[in-house]
């Protein structure tokens, strides 16, 4: 498993490379910086050109991505056009969001993975229909209007929670933003799940469970469950790096200063070191959860054994 591990992170390199290239050309080749800084006033052409020497426009793309790269080791993500360091910003955003996603997670894994369960042990009876219907409800309905519906009904009509989330962002004001955020991922682990039960229920091997007179809880939860949770370990391990880069809707509907905001900031007014520098991070978070996802494959199957 160890060399497994090692292979795997040497193997993340040149995908992060690339990735981070692509993300940096992307920002910096096909839009002007220096332009967007100055918004719909023109800039100086002297004034311009001694920005573009400061932030190292002025190189070749190559050269200032390796400039940018050598940077983020030594904890420089560069400045933002209010002068403000990138990673002020991250230091900020990063604990909100992370926050948020491990609440969202949660509720997929607890509720999702739960009624699943439910719902493949129950295939085509009322139970399993009705989980069936809801969750395809959910999955048809936008987040930007059950976020703005549970909102306006808990927050705003009943006063159950805060309709909008403070700057610090603990974790109680934190919980209908991340069931608003959860609920398609869950509705898709609820299915995923069902799917998977429904499916290892008529396999050999709980049929020989039930046949030595093995405890059903135990055939399901030892069993039936622990086969079943690898195609769900597979989404779950995706999602993490979805709901945290995927957040802008949610954290737009709360006013949560997270990651999302800072990256729909950065995108509306052309930051580029601000993009560049939060999607950096987001390549690494998706690449850690792959590896995790992995990890967790050989502990849920013994059959599964890396060399």
């Amino acid at each position: 498993m160890g060399r497994y591990v090692i292979r795997r992170l040497l193997q993340m390199i040149p995908v992060f490379i690339g990735t981070t290239f692509l993300i940096f050309f992307m920002v910096y080749a096909l839009g002007d910086p220096v332009a967007a800084m100055f918004g719909d006033r023109a800039p100086d052409p002297a004034t311009a050109a001694q920005i573009r020497r400061d932030l190292n426009l002025d190189k070749p793309l190559w050269q200032q991505y390796v400039l940018y790269m050598g940077n983020i080791f030594t904890g420089d993500f560069g400045r933002a056009f209010n002068g403000q360091p990138v990673l002020d910003l991250m230091r900020n955003a990063w604990p909100i969001t992370v926050r948020l996603a491990l609440l969202a997670v949660l509720f997929e894994m607890v509720i999702g993975v739960a009624l699943g369960v439910v719902s493949g042990l129950r295939r085509g009876r009322a139970v399993d229909t009705g989980v069936l219907f809801v969750t395809l409800v959910v999955i048809s309905v936008p987040t930007f209007v059950t976020g703005y519906v549970l909102q306006y009904l808990l927050g705003v009509k009943w006063g159950w929670v805060k309709p909008a989330v403070s700057s610090e962002a603990p974790w109680n004001e934190l919980v209908l933003p991340a069931v608003v955020l959860a609920l398609v991922s869950l509705a898709y682990t609820t299915r995923l799940t069902r799917t998977s039960v429904a499916e290892n229920a008529r396999a050999d091997y709980v049929r020989t469970a039930v046949a030595k007179g093995l405890p059903r809880r135990r055939i399901t939860v030892r069993h039936l469950l622990r086969n079943s949770l690898i195609p769900v370990v597979t989404f779950l391990g995706i999602d993490i790096g979805n709901l945290m880069g995927g957040a802008i809707v949610t954290e737009r509907i709360f006013n949560i200063q997270g990651v999302g905001y800072q990256l729909w900031q950065g995108v509306l007014r052309q930051n580029a070191p601000t993009v560049v520098g939060f999607v950096t991070v987001l390549v690494i978070v998706y690449l850690l959860a792959n590896l995790l996802v992995d990890v967790l494959y050989a502990v849920l199957d013994p059959r599964i054994r890396y060399a």
